[in-house]
């Protein structure tokens, strides 16, 4: 797995000060993901050698938005990059789209080594005011409105490829509603872009409960974070590699197994409800004071 950490900030996404050149946020993430690449793919061969899978496929994610376009309509873009990366099975790379019906949708797209796309994962919960206009407002304060949801928990099936569930920013914090029932994926990705919070304690507290998420489900996470922080967790929740905020780089790491599906796994929410109700009764208990 090849997590690409760009460190853009949003002054210069957004072309504050005329800083804005989409060209050169693609030429860096290309670059860094053909240098991680390599390292990946010179790391595999070297396990090979002492008895490893010299098929192990290697997987790139750039973060959040992190194309700076519609990956889906550049088809050159698409080239270009899988071609810079031969040895890359496949790219799950954040970026805008536009669906059949014209609305756009902050999304994953999965892009093969012939540059097709072979499927997306939209954004299901959205932020209020900043991706939609609640519907109880008289005025209009998002832009159009901001972006369609999709329909939530998905499990995306490449060829070749090991199935993930795709979480984008913010999806990763609501335990028991980030892996689809009935479709358990192998191991989570959530990519996301922390710029707006800066160097506080907010991308610390999101990686906190995407390390959560991976002990709950029983599942490894790997997340790619545009300042970072991008890491990687094995299915207890045990760290495998983490770049640190503020860093462009690349985070290379090999994605363990998945634990059998855990308790909570199984049953989700009622748990913590029950030991809730359950705290509350024995709290209303009369406790004889035998002193």
């Amino acid at each position: 797995m090849v997590l690409v950490q760009g460190n853009v900030s949003e002054e210069e996404k957004q072309g504050q000060g005329g800083g804005n050149d989409p060209s050169a946020i693609f030429r860096k993430y290309l670059e860094l993901t053909r240098s991680g690449v390599a390292e990946a793919a010179a790391g595999r061969a070297a396990a090979a050698s002492h008895g490893g899978d010299p098929r192990r496929p290697i997987v790139f994610a750039w973060p959040e938005s992190a194309f700076p376009g519609l990956l889906d309509r550049e088809p050159v873009a698409r080239e270009v990059l899988m071609d810079a990366v031969p040895d890359a099975a496949a790219g799950l790379i954040g970026s805008v789209r536009f669906d059949s019906q014209g609305h756009p949708r902050n999304s994953l797209v999965a892009v093969l080594p012939d540059a097709r796309v072979a499927g997306y994962y939209d954004k299901a919960h959205l932020v209020p005011f900043g991706e939609y206009q609640p519907p109880f407002l008289p005025l209009q304060l998002v832009p159009g409105g901001g972006f369609a949801a999709g329909p939530g928990p998905r499990t995306l099936h490449l060829p070749g490829l090991a199935p993930f569930g795709p979480l984008i920013c913010y999806e990763v914090i609501f335990p028991g509603a980030v892996v689809r029932r009935g479709d358990r994926p192998a191991w989570l990705l959530n990519i996301t872009n922390d710029a707006w919070y800066g160097n506080t304690a907010g991308p610390r507290q999101h990686l906190a409960t995407a390390r959560m998420r991976a002990v709950e489900e029983g599942l490894p996470l790997a997340r790619a974070a545009n300042t970072g922080i991008s890491a990687a967790f094995d299915a207890s929740g045990h760290l495998l590699g983490r770049l640190g905020w503020g860093i462009a780089g690349t985070l290379v790491v090999a994605l363990p197994g998945s634990l059998p599906p855990t308790i909570f796994a199984r049953l989700g929410l009622p748990i913590p409800t029950l030991m809730s109700v359950l705290l509350a009764v024995i709290a209303l208990i009369p406790w004889r004071n035998r002193g």
